[in-house]
């Protein structure tokens, strides 16, 4: 199957409030808000990070349907960000995750630490407004 030229293209999350939900991200991350088409149907707001050919789609939840949705969502919802590491999670690289962390933090968002066996990766694992699993890792001097 080598040769198809197969790379992501977009990683979609839905949600009942699509403007906080992408708030969130352009806050968070830097993503920036592209043209989004207009559906008849249900709302889309579309993200891109800059540099990068990595979209997110928000999309308008429809509350008929009988997809699970987020942790939080569980019978039993346990939204504790220790499970994170072994639970569904979307990860992001980035070059300074000590000033990252710090912007987590000032905004009072709750993390779970750790690194690799090796020590040379460390990992930050938090949830988005909707309760799905985010993790950060950067490569850092041990």
């Amino acid at each position: 199957m080598s040769g198809l030229g197969v790379r992501l293209n977009h990683i979609s999350r839905e949600s009942s409030d699509i403007r906080r939900l992408a708030n969130f991200y352009q806050e968070i991350f830097g993503f920036e808000e592209v043209e989004s088409p207009k559906f008849v149907e249900f709302k889309v707001i579309w993200l891109r990070l800059p540099s990068t050919s990595l979209y997110l789609h928000i999309i308008e939840r429809n509350p008929n349907n009988n997809l699970p949705e987020a942790p939080y969502s569980a019978t039993s919802p346990v939204a504790d960000t220790k499970h994170l590491p072994r639970g569904h999670h979307l990860c992001f690289s980035l070059s300074n995750l000590h000033s990252f962390l710090h912007t987590l933090k000032e905004k009072g968002i709750e993390t779970f630490e750790v690194s690799l066996p090796d020590g040379k990766v460390k990992q930050v694992f938090f949830f988005d407004p909707d309760g799905n699993g985010l993790e950060v890792a950067s490569q850092e001097d041990p």
